[in-house]
């Protein structure tokens, strides 16, 4: 099985943009991902991927936070597996990646949001041990992103 690597350049991300639009398909096409993911790169974020030969099966972007909250963390923002790809242990295999980076960084817990629709995620989380704990309130801005 091929090891999870970080992405590091632009021409990776472009590549990963049909697996991340299927987690986050508002996102308009690959050069609206890669100035995204060059913005947030800034504050930490990082790309990491499973491979099936050449093919990307799952990807995770996330990133070390500290906050009042739980102290230092890892933050998940995007966890997806390629729909094709489900239950082939793939997903795992990258959560498995996560929480040892989470201990390597120092960090107190492994953190994500989800949807409350994501049901099968949800079963996905509670098997990995994690916990819902809160619940997000938002409060939209007009023609803010």
């Amino acid at each position: 099985m091929n090891p999870i690597a970080v992405l590091e350049t632009a021409d990776q991300v472009a590549a990963a943009f049909p697996l991340m639009h299927q987690l986050r398909p508002h996102l308009a096409d690959a050069a609206e991902f890669v100035a995204r993911w060059r913005r947030q790169s800034a504050d930490g974020y990082r790309l990491a991927g499973v491979w099936d030969e050449d093919r990307l099966v799952a990807l995770a972007g996330y990133r070390i936070a500290d906050n009042l909250i739980v102290g230092r963390h890892l933050y998940v923002d995007d966890l997806v597996t390629d729909a094709a790809a489900r239950s082939g242990g793939y997903g795992q295999r990258l959560m498995d990646w996560l929480k040892a980076q989470t201990e390597a960084a120092g960090c107190t817990q492994l953190v994500l949001d989800t949807p409350l629709t994501n049901v099968l995620g949800h079963r996905f989380y509670y098997r990995n041990g994690l916990l819902a704990r809160a619940l997000r309130f938002y409060f939209p801005i007009d023609g803010a992103n």
